[in-house]
């Protein structure tokens, strides 16, 4: 009986990946809600009713801790906990239909979902599912615990996310296969999670601590390329095709720092000549994964370092790159200087702008990185500034008309507290500098997070 309860967490699993993908007539979602139905219908008919629960981040049914299943299903497990679902029931007689609604209330977005989870279901008629905490929430745990408990799930999602890529990139370079599915999921759930909060969330600053920072720059290319991608008006499918792009784009790279490591070769991962190019050795390798991540991951790895070095010896542009290529190697750039940023307490945001516009007519679109700017402001949302007038706050709004002039909640001094916008403020009022997170401004980052 466990096997067949595993097979059908599996399925459960693909059926809320492809919901969150696709539409609801997709073959692919089809398939998967079918499969998991059939197979919790199997279970129901000799058990009667099918409970599980979460217990310290791991899948439980009666009295088994389903270690396998919980590592395989991190995405689902996220899910869950995200809408404060720590035991679900299933009863007969179960309808595919009351699934199917089940399926697309753990696709939605957290921000849209229901408090009472029990309520939703009941509302959309679910009759044979019931899904909640274990224990009733307490008065407390309703109110000022929720928005920790999501911050917290959030920085997990992003952990997860990070091993999830190192995974990725690991098996690529090993020559095996990937759950492209599972790959797609995670990078669509990273849209909501930190979409235009890339100077907010505490992940991007604990870099230089992290065990795999390579693969952590890798995960910031992807969600500021996505970000970028979805505030020029790109649909959500290609955001995503662009996300996972990012994910790859220095894969060339890689491959040559693992073989430096590896020089007698045992790892049995792809080869690449001693003085091929990163951009050629990366889409090389993934053009043998195009009919899983499909062509673009190979023409942005193979495209990016040519923007960033037009002197690339013996390579002409046969035409203009990709607009995928050239989103992806602003954002680049840009997480590398910011990184910089963190842990140079002499550069500045200012720094970080005046670097990318001088660069900009001959490394990178200048129109494009005019509208990264207009976009993320010379100071990204969240970062801690100095006005002229002494007073200290963090960038709440970006104004996308004037990229100086951005929405300010004031921190210091106390009796200064609130919102000022500089684009109405007189003119004499502007931003003198920006205070480094881990340094000056850490009493004042401190304070921004316990508001």
């Amino acid at each position: 009986m466990i096997e067949k309860v595993k097979k059908a967490l599996f399925d459960l699993t693909s059926a809320v990946q492809a919901r969150k993908l696709y539409s609801k007539e997709h073959p692919e979602y089809s398939k998967n809600i079918e499969n998991a139905y059939k197979k919790i219908k199997n279970i129901l008919n000799e058990k009667d009713k099918l409970i599980i629960g979460i217990i310290d981040d791991e899948l439980t049914w009666e009295n088994e801790i389903l270690f396998d299943v919980s590592r395989k299903v991190k995405s689902l497990l996220t899910y869950l906990q995200g809408r404060n679902i720590e035991k679900i029931k299933f009863f007969l007689p179960l309808e595919q239909r009351e699934l199917d609604s089940f399926v697309l209330f753990l696709s939605i977005p957290v921000k849209e979902h229901a408090e009472d989870v029990q309520k939703y279901l009941i509302e959309k008629g679910i009759k044979n599912i019931q899904a909640g905490k274990i224990k009733a929430l307490s008065e407390t745990e309703k109110t000022g615990g929720r928005l920790a408990s999501l911050n917290e799930l959030y920085e997990t999602a992003f952990k997860n996310s990070v091993e999830l890529t190192r995974e990725s990139i690991t098996k690529i370079l090993n020559n095996k296969e990937i759950d492209y599915l599972d790959l797609r999921f995670h990078i669509s759930t990273l849209i909501e999670h930190y979409a235009g909060n890339y100077n907010e969330t505490d992940h991007l600053i604990s870099l230089k601590n992290q065990d795999f920072p390579v693969f952590i720059h890798q995960l910031n290319v992807s969600v500021l390329s996505m970000y970028f991608a979805s505030e020029l008006g790109l649909s959500r499918d290609r955001v995503i095709d662009i996300g996972i792009s990012a994910l790859f784009h220095d894969i060339g790279e890689t491959a040559a720092g693992k073989k430096t490591e590896n020089d007698d070769n045992e790892s049995g991962g792809p080869e690449s000549s001693e003085t091929e190019d990163y951009g050629t050795a990366g889409s090389k390798i993934l053009l043998g994964y195009r009919n899983s991540l499909g062509i673009l991951p190979a023409v942005v790895a193979f495209e990016h370092p040519l923007i960033l070095d037009k002197a690339c010896p013996g390579v002409k542009y046969p035409a203009e790159p990709h607009l995928a290529s050239r989103i992806i190697s602003i954002c680049d750039i840009y997480d590398k200087l910011f990184q910089k940023h963190l842990f140079d307490e002499f550069f500045s945001f200012e720094d970080i702008f005046k670097n990318m516009t001088e660069k900009k007519k001959y490394s990178f679109d200048p129109e494009l990185v005019d509208r990264f700017f207009e976009i993320m402001g010379v100071w990204p949302i969240g970062t801690i500034v100095l006005l002229n007038d002494q007073r200290i706050g963090y960038v709440k709004k970006v104004n996308k008309k004037d990229k100086f002039r951005p929405v300010i909640k004031i921190l210091s001094p106390e009796s200064k507290k609130g919102m000022t916008d500089l684009s109405k403020e007189r003119k004499k009022i502007k931003i003198l500098k920006s205070l480094n997170p881990l340094g000056e401004g850490k009493k004042y980052s401190d304070l921004m997070k316990s508001e």
